[in-house]
């Protein structure tokens, strides 16, 4: 009973018939090479034979383009511990097997899920070791758990055909052009609220990853909250903040003191100047009514985020996610070399951008290297030792105030610089905002209001 139970699991993980029929329509029409390759790899296969023929029939394919089973059968014996005699009557069976070209994409596809549930057998259980031999925080474990179902949908729906035609590709580009024509807008994506900002980058597009960048105390919590709130405040974006350095509570502290004007170490003492306590009651009241959705989970893996911005893109509709910072963040398992988790990370952080289709603006910090020269400035260069950001990046700024290093010159007080190094759709360039330390607010600069 107990061998008929094993032996029925089985099937349910693999069926030979279908493997065998993959492996048959390609010695029997070589020309279904591309229909398959395309979708299908050895390991999609679960007997240790039928995956050695395939990478025979693919690789005799790839070299010699063609193969039939003589050919094969010659490449094989010796090999595969089989006998030549069995290999043969084997090799034989397959052709026996073997669909029409209609039927092809039917048996891939049920090859696939039989992969995909073989998969999540062997996720899952790795799971249950866990849970038996270690002690486990279970919010923790849910999140693993899920980041790890979802990775495997990942990895498979990866392989799949995934061209569009021209025509499918242009109708919605017209229509989305012809919205433009009608609007007259400028901004086309998610606006930052800062005007000149916004003129150069025609707000924050889908799909992109904006990179900013600055070093210590340059303001790049500050940017990024005040452009977190103006896209949720003023244009009802809903916007998801992924803070690996800062509480939640701390991140609201900022958010008040910055919309309320309100003395932000007035505020973290509880002391209170003139209406400053009425402005807080005022702010408090306009910020709740936001769809602003905060997580302060110290060093979130890259699997994590992306589940959680899959959630919130499901059940919230966000429109921008903030992750501050980049370097705090944890890379895959295993990755010893420190660059090569920090490729891992932007890379991840550039896939959540695309499969979502909105815009992530990542926190970066900058080597000390711009402290050593005499022009504190940050360059592209700077970027270049923390793995592929770069690369990855589709817009890269720093944020740079020439007061933190001049602090006896007048002429710079209250003025940072947005600097856009890389603009892969548009121009680089830089932009000048005015900076309100008290209130950790920059501003634009044309129309600032220091409300001193």
């Amino acid at each position: 009973m107990a061998m008929e139970e094993q032996d029925t699991n089985l099937t349910r993980l693999f069926s030979m018939s279908v493997e065998k029929s993959i492996l048959g329509s390609l010695l029997m029409d070589n020309t279904n090479f591309d229909t398959i390759t395309e979708e299908v790899t050895a390991d999609d296969f679960f007997t240790p034979l039928n995956q050695e023929l395939y990478r025979e029939i693919f690789q005799a394919i790839e070299k010699e383009s063609f193969v039939d089973p003589v050919t094969l059968i010659s490449r094989m014996v010796g090999r595969t511990g089989e006998a030549e005699k069995e290999l043969q009557l084997y090799v034989l069976s397959l052709l026996e097997s073997a669909p029409s070209s209609y039927n092809v994409r039917s048996y891939i596809k049920i090859l696939k899920e039989k992969r995909v549930l073989r998969f999540l057998v062997d996720e899952l259980k790795d799971i249950n070791e866990k849970i038996l031999n270690q002690k486990v925080d279970v919010d923790a474990l849910l999140d693993e758990i899920e980041a790890r179902v979802l990775n495997v949908g990942d990895h498979f729906k990866s392989r799949q055909s995934s061209y569009a035609t021209m025509k499918s590709i242009l109708m919605p580009f017209m229509a989305k052009v012809d919205k433009l024509m009608t609007e007259k807008k400028g901004v086309t994506g998610v606006p930052t609220g800062f005007i000149r900002l916004d003129k150069m980058l025609t707000g924050m597009q889908p799909s992109d990853l904006l990179i900013l960048a600055a070093r210590p105390s340059m303001g790049k919590t500050a940017l990024a909250i005040n452009i977190a709130v103006n896209a949720a405040m003023y244009h009802e974006c809903p916007v998801g903040i992924f803070s690996l350095e800062m509480s939640r509570e701390q991140i609201v502290s900022r958010m008040l003191a910055s919309v309320g004007s309100i003395d932000a170490q007035n505020l973290r003492l509880g002391q209170f100047k003139n209406d400053e306590y009425t402005k807080l009651i005022n702010t408090t009241d306009r910020l709740s009514k936001t769809n602003i959705f905060i997580d302060d989970t110290p060093a979130i893996s890259i699997h994590t985020l992306l589940a959680r911005a899959r959630r919130l893109k499901k059940e919230r509709n966000i429109q921008l996610i903030v992750v501050d910072y980049l370097q705090l963040m944890k890379g895959d398992d295993g990755v010893e070399n420190r660059v090569q988790e920090i490729t891992n990370i932007s890379q991840g952080l550039k896939r959540i951008a695309k499969e979502i289709n909105i815009p992530v603006l990542a926190l970066s910090q900058l080597s000390r290297k711009v402290e050593e020269r005499p022009d504190k400035r940050p360059i592209l260069s700077d970027l270049r030792e923390s793995g592929s950001i770069e690369q990855d990046a589709d817009v890269v700024m720093f944020i740079h105030r020439e007061e933190y290093y001049k602090k006896e010159d007048v002429s710079v007080q209250g003025i940072g610089e947005v600097i856009i190094a890389k603009h892969r759709n548009g121009p680089t360039g830089s932009v000048k905002l005015a900076f309100i330390n008290k209130f950790t607010r920059f501003d634009n600069l044309e129309d600032r209001e220091y409300n001193v």
